[in-house]
């Protein structure tokens, strides 16, 4: 081998007949020691490997050495507690800012507290699992006999990386890497009503009733993600732009004219995207809507009638005992018996006097009567156009002051040729009280920081109102799924940065890599093994929302403080919405780095979910069951593939991606995979192996999953890296069998064989010598008939029937 010394070597094979059986030269469970892929860099984030290397023969008669490495990731559980952490920061926030949306009439009241009830259960169950977190001393994985434990529901099952390195006689060195997981899903919540994707939907369609309900507008997930996308911005831009005034006020003082056109360069820009963020038209409805749930509300058109609505104003409320409860149905339009359906989709606001009751207006611009209640966005342009287009007058306004005081100062700019003269004009000015550039600036800048103050505050407690009402709809189910899918994201999220540092670390000096990672970003392919039968629906149901949400997600790289490991930890953060992975690079890794990426620029990741069941549980599924949840998200995936190749074409040449022997062209592949994911074919593995080519010629990241990530995941890694042997290293068609069986198992002194790339748990089950799936024996034989099927059950029921009776 010429790398492994005397004392890494834990096991030699010896025996003839076996070794010819498994070419296994060696195994270790340490990492090579002159081997660069094992430097300090990965050692901060994987460890305790595992290695084995293998003799083959290829089909000139020569012999290559391959080398399987396993290791285990410390951010299978780093990520999870950071996240936890953040969870526990944002649901802080958010009660805090709906306390800050002052006093309400008692039935928004009643609603915000109990909302705030549920956030602090959901804070109180996030705290106590991470102090639980906190304790855990080990092993880095979870293994599959602890995936139903509460307070590891958030840890990715058996996360493991996985290398196979070929050396070849008049070949440079190939690597082939993958992470193999257990399928992200929340499985201490069980899988009885379904999984993310089913319980979202029911969840969304059940939300307007629930509006209803509890007397609230209802708004859609678009709205919501509006809502939180201007939370944001407002917490990110008016610190910026306060800090950009300063620095503009700072270079008036010093009266240098270049730093001042910059920084006002720099804060009109923020201050124009400021606007662009904020002035939208939920915005002005949930002002409205916000007002109106003010003790004492009255418009001002108080005294005049709503279009549409003759006879009917806002002083027209009943009394309350002709309310009655809180949960009473509005009074319905003119026009309008009661249980018909609408004609219409006007939006409306709920307007609530001084006592709390509440009463729905229906607005019209157009005069004609709506007949549809709490299905959309308020509007009412008479309070909004007055109060919200008056502050932004004022920020506009500000601004231009701001910008022609900088222009009157430059024309009061001295020109001089020499030091001694512009030391002369400094004088003179300073004399002058119009040559005091900070203070005829300052005024300026101190009334556009109070214009953007006011805005921030009014659209700051206008979205966090909409929250309300959407988590006030959504209690108790929607704060549940929340939970969930707060679990599943965390596993995902940890396989994910898992995988986008061992693709990091390896691509360093491919420059061609670097520039597309850059430019386009990474694909992350995940292949699934799941069947649609039973319980593994809900797990795939899970799992595709999970991957999909991690397109929430960006990477960053930075340079790490020091070379310390603590230090080359990577960092989460953001929010839910929205998330960035910091990953630090000692100094000298970091200035290797092109320099778009040095400045931060925030690194993109396209995850794609490609899912074929192959076990006995999909051959019932396939008969008998219902396969369209795998061909949807096969094909859904299929078209955001294909769009980043597009995209990649675009901006990055062929010569920056990896040459292979098999010279198929990329687009043929795709090609071809696109027929495939619409082929009505049970068990179309074919799926598979074309995604994870197509992966692998695309520089992107490889993962493997089935429900543990043990039996069926190891079945598929060994075959893929023995058809990367065949296919790319020329390995001889008379060691492909014996390959494959070397890798997947070898003979120990109890005859037991044992699973390669199983996770370690999987020891306990070897040594009990159980077998695997006895009971799907029987089933698979009877499916040879569906006559034999249909007889075996009605014999079943005739033997219960005896015996019972």
């Amino acid at each position: 081998m010429g790398e492994m010394e005397e004392g890494d070597v834990d096991h030699i094979t010896a025996d003839v007949q076996q070794a010819q059986k498994c070419t296994l030269v060696c195994e270790s469970s340490q990492a090579t020691p002159n081997d660069k892929d094992n430097s300090p860099l990965t050692g901060a984030v994987f460890k305790n490997p595992v290695c084995k290397v293998y003799k083959f023969q290829t089909v000139d008669s020569e012999w290559m050495l391959v080398r399987e490495q396993m290791e285990e990731c410390t951010l299978s559980f780093s990520i999870p507690r950071q996240l936890l952490h953040l969870y526990i920061q944002e649901d802080m926030r958010r009660i805090q800012e709906l306390r800050d949306l002052g006093e309400l009439s008692p039935h928004w009241d009643n609603l915000r507290k109990e909302v705030i009830g549920r956030y602090g259960q959901v804070i109180a169950a996030y705290q106590e699992t991470l102090a639980e977190l906190n304790k855990i001393t080990g092993p880095s994985f979870k293994p599959s006999c602890s995936k139903a434990q509460r307070y590891l529901e958030f840890i990715p099952i058996n996360l493991h990386t996985q290398r196979m390195r070929v050396t070849c006689p008049r070949q440079t060195d190939a690597f082939y890497d993958v992470i193999t997981v257990g399928a992200p899903a929340a499985h201490f919540q069980g899988f009885k009503g379904g999984g993310l994707q089913r319980l979202l939907s029911r969840h969304e369609a059940e939300k307007k009733s629930f509006s209803t309900a509890y007397q609230c507008i209802y708004y859609s997930p678009e709205h919501t993600a509006k809502a939180q996308e201007v939370l944001h911005s407002v917490g990110h831009l008016q610190p910026l732009i306060s800090g950009l005034a300063d620095q503009l006020l700072q270079a008036a003082q010093q009266h240098s004219m270049a730093g001042l056109r910059e920084a006002l360069k720099t804060l009109a820009g923020k201050t124009e995207q400021f606007v662009h963020a904020l002035k939208d038209e939920l915005v002005k409805s949930a002002l409205l809507a916000l007002h109106a749930a003010q003790p004492g509300y009255v418009t001002k058109n108080q005294n005049q009638t709503l279009p549409g609505h003759q006879g009917h104003s806002h002083q027209d409320h009943p009394s309350p005992s002709q309310r009655g409860q809180q949960g009473q149905s509005p009074p319905q339009n003119p026009g309008h018996s009661p249980g018909q359906p609408s004609a219409t989709d006007s939006p409306v606001v709920v307007c609530n006097n001084v006592d709390g009751g509440s009463q729905t207006a229906p607005i019209r611009e157009d005069g004609q009567t709506p007949l549809k209640r709490q299905d959309s966005i308020p509007c009412h342009k008479e309070y909004d156009e007055e109060e919200w287009d008056r502050v932004w007058a004022d920020v506009a306004k500000s601004l231009n002051c701001v910008i022609a005081m900088v222009d009157k100062l430059q024309e009061q700019e001295p020109i001089s040729n020499n030091q001694e003269q512009q030391v002369l004009a400094d004088v003179i000015t300073s004399h002058n009280p119009e040559g005091d550039w900070r203070e005829q600036l300052c005024p300026l800048v101190v009334r556009l920081k109070e214009c953007i103050a006011e805005v921030v505050v009014r659209a700051r407690r206008a979205m966090t109102f909409v929250l309300l009402q959407e988590a006030a709809c959504s209690i108790p189910q929607g704060l549940f799924l929340k939970q969930r899918r707060d679990v599943v994201f965390s596993q995902a999220l940890a396989a994910l940065a898992c995988g986008f540092v061992m693709r990091l670390y390896a691509g360093m000096e491919d420059k061609g890599f670097l520039r597309q990672l850059h430019l386009v970003g990474l694909v992350a392919q995940f292949e699934s093994l799941l069947s649609t039968y039973s319980e593994e629906i809900g797990m795939l149901e899970d799992m595709e929302v999970g991957i999909s949400d991690l397109h929430r997600v960006a990477f960053k790289i930075t340079q790490a403080k020091t070379d310390d490991p603590c230090d080359l930890q990577p960092v989460v953060i953001g929010r839910r919405d929205h998330y960035t992975v910091e990953v630090p690079l000692p100094r000298l890794a970091f200035q290797m780095l092109p320099h778009e990426i040095k400045e931060g620029k925030a690194l993109q990741v396209y995850p794609v979910l490609f899912n074929v069941g192959i076990n006995e549980q999909q051959t019932i599924a396939d008969r008998f069951g219902d396969i369209s949840l795998q061909e949807r998200i096969n094909q859904r995936n299929f078209e955001i593939l294909d769009s980043y190749y597009k995209s990649l074409s675009d901006k990055v040449p062929s010569e920056c991606l990896p040459c292979f022997q098999t010279r198929t062209d990329l687009k043929d592949l795709l090609g071809t995979l696109g027929q495939n994911v619409v082929t009505k074919k049970r068990k179309n593995v074919e799926i598979l192996w074309l995604a994870g080519t197509i992966c692998r010629r695309l520089n992107g990241i490889r993962f493997t999953s089935c429900k543990s990530a043990k039996d069926r995941t190891s079945m598929s890694v060994t075959l893929e890296q023995c058809a990367l042997l065949r296919d790319e290293h020329q390995l001889n068609k008379d060691y492909f069998i014996r390959a494959l069986d070397c890798m997947r198992s070898r003979l120990t002194q109890g005859e037991v064989v044992c699973q390669w790339d199983s996770d370690p748990e999987a020891a306990c089950s070897v040594a009990e010598n159980k077998p695997a799936s006895r009971h799907f024996y029987p089933i698979a034989l009877l499916l040879v008939s569906s006559h034999l099927l249909v007889v075996w059950l009605i014999l079943s029921l005739v033997f219960l029937l005896a015996k019972y009776q």
